[in-house]
Parts: C-alpha cells; sequence; structure tokens
C-alpha cells in the first residue's frame, strides 16, 4: 500500500512547487500527478481532435518520495503508517493519530 492514492490531498516537499497543496489525479508507478502542480508545455501538432495544434499546459508527475499526505490537523504534510483494523486497512499519521480514509476502494 502506497502512502498516497488517488484523491488524497498532498503537499510537495521539494523541487520548484515546494510547498504547495493540490489533489492527487493519478498515480503512475512510482511517481504521482498533482492538480495544478508542475505544469509543463507539450506542443502539439494540428490532428482531428486538435485542429489548430500550438502548445497546451498540463500536469507533470512529480516522484512520490516529494509529497506528503496533507493533515488538517496539524496543518503540513504527515507521514503515514498503515494499521489494521477488524481487516481494514488504514492510513494513520504518525505525530497526529489522525485516520485517513483509503479514496477510490
Amino acid at each position: 500500500m502506497s502512502h498516497v492514492r488517488k484523491g488524497d490531498l498532498v503537499v510537495v516537499t521539494s523541487g520548484k512547487d515546494k510547498g504547495k497543496r493540490g489533489k492527487i489525479l493519478k498515480v503512475v508507478g512510482d511517481r504521482v500527478v498533482v492538480e495544478k502542480i508542475n505544469m509543463v508545455k507539450r506542443h502539439t501538432k494540428p490532428s482531428q481532435k486538435n485542429p489548430q495544434g500550438g502548445i497546451l499546459e498540463k500536469e507533470g508527475t512529480i516522484a512520490l518520495s516529494n509529497v506528503l499526505l496533507w493533515d488538517e490537523k496539524l496543518g503540513r504534510g504527515t507521514r503515514t503508517r498503515v494499521v489494521v483494523e477488524d481487516g481494514t486497512k488504514f492510513r494513520v499519521g504518525v505525530k497526529s493519530g489522525t485516520k485517513f480514509p483509503n479514496p477510490g476502494l
């Protein structure tokens, strides 16, 4: 179980977008795509889908190690551990003890 999942609110811990928060749109292997973070420009040729072509801005990927789950209780990012209760896995904040739901299950 990864420490973050699709739909989680995360904070970026390093890089040009350090300190910014956003929702995870997609997890791709050991990288994540975060909403409105790490915007990159993509040059596209004209096609049937996009007859104009041109330059599109979209989210790039960020390494999993560079994001932390956002903890509202602490007001900052937090590390998590996995706890099993009644056969169900939960992610729990190490310092705050906040239980994080598992989105997408």
